[in-house]
């Protein structure tokens, strides 16, 4: 089954953000595939390069990074709602690309299951 994710909570005012990431590890697990996870509104904070929280503390921002590295996902962060909240291309976590509406109805078009998390 192909599942693609939106993701509209930012990284620490949720638990939508880690819910999400456990279901994608979940999924990619049972073999199915992500076919892209379009992060939106403050979600886009999970992108965010230059945040460094504390080493108690879980990186959301590797987290997501390692797993699109690893199973080669397309995470791509909403232009519009990243340049009103001042997140701009350099600034722009490894393994994350900012692109705009388009690339979230393509998803929702292209995947099996659509899912909303925040």
């Amino acid at each position: 089954m192909k599942f693609a994710l939106q993701i509209n909570a930012s990284p620490y005012h949720s638990a939508a953000s880690l819910t999400a990431y456990e279901f994608a590890v979940e999924v990619l697990a049972q073999q199915h595939e992500i076919f892209r996870i379009f992060f939106y509104h403050d979600g886009i904070y999970h992108a965010l390069k230059s945040a460094n929280p504390p080493d108690d503390e879980v990186s959301p921002f590797k987290s997501w990074s390692e797993l699109a590295q690893k199973h080669d996902l397309d995470l791509v962060v909403c232009i519009s709602a990243a340049q009103r909240r001042g997140l701009v291309d350099e600034n722009v976590a490894d393994g994350f690309r900012l692109g705009g509406l388009g690339q979230l109805l393509e998803a929702t078009i292209l995947a099996d299951r659509f899912l909303v998390f925040g």
